[in-house]
């Protein structure tokens, strides 16, 4: 089973990020709309698996449930309810199968690969790998081709820095995205997770409540 794809480009930038840059057709004529979509807390199910694992592998501790989680971080609020365990929050995602057993969201594949069937549209998937990179990056690749399958290897884009991506649309659920461009090409739309549902509705970023919500008139509206 091959699981890089035929058209990848690693650049460096910087001193520690790594970028996989996948090559999109563009059309002369034709504008095409570029979707850049994330992976976990996007399409794969990333709190709920690691609160599964979690009170697994530490049935003992304390935890913190999906209702009450605040803020992007996992382990900076776990951090806050103990010190130690900090370090624990953080070797649950850094073992092994972690991102491969990830669950996907509800309608999260099925709308990429709708998408991806759209006329005149370019879907990527754009996600972070974590710097203990002993299993993350194969992972997320094996989970792409899992789930959406292997024609999908040639729409990813690993890249620690989003901001330098080109690309209409971000649909990502971390409600500020920094990077060395201040000014991102793509508008990001904030996809609702445990840990941003409590945040204020702002006037100026549009908000995909789930896949459920109406993304296919998000997209519309960029084309006009």
């Amino acid at each position: 089973m091959t699981l890089l794809p035929r058209i990848v480009r690693l650049v460096r930038r910087g001193s520690s990020s790594f970028h996989f840059q996948c090559t999109a057709n563009m059309s002369s004529n034709n504008r095409r709309l570029r979707v850049l979509v994330d992976m976990d807390g996007v399409l794969a199910d990333f709190e709920g698996g690691f609160l599964k694992k979690f009170k697994s592998r530490y049935p003992n501790e304390p935890y913190i449930s999906l209702e009450d989680r605040r803020g992007f971080w996992v382990s900076t609020q776990y951090g806050e309810l103990r010190s130690d365990l900090f370090d624990k929050a953080v070797s649950i995602w850094e073992s092994k199968d972690f991102f491969m057993e990830l669950d996907p969201l509800p309608g999260g594949v099925e709308a990429v690969k709708e998408m991806s069937k759209m006329e005149n549209t370019d879907v990527f998937i754009c996600t972070s790998p974590i710097k203990h990179y002993s299993y993350c990056p194969y992972e997320k690749y094996a989970w792409v081709e899992k789930h959406l399958g292997p024609n999908f290897l040639e729409q990813i884009i690993l890249t620690r820095d989003k901001t330098i991506v080109t690309g209409d649309v971000l649909i990502d659920d971390k409600p500020d995205i920094l990077g060395v461009e201040p000014n991102p090409t793509w508008e990001h739309i904030l996809f609702s997770a445990c840990h941003n549902k409590h945040l204020p509705l702002n006037p100026s970023q549009r908000r995909l409540l789930s896949w459920s919500d109406d993304w296919r008139e998000m997209l519309a509206s960029k084309r006009q």
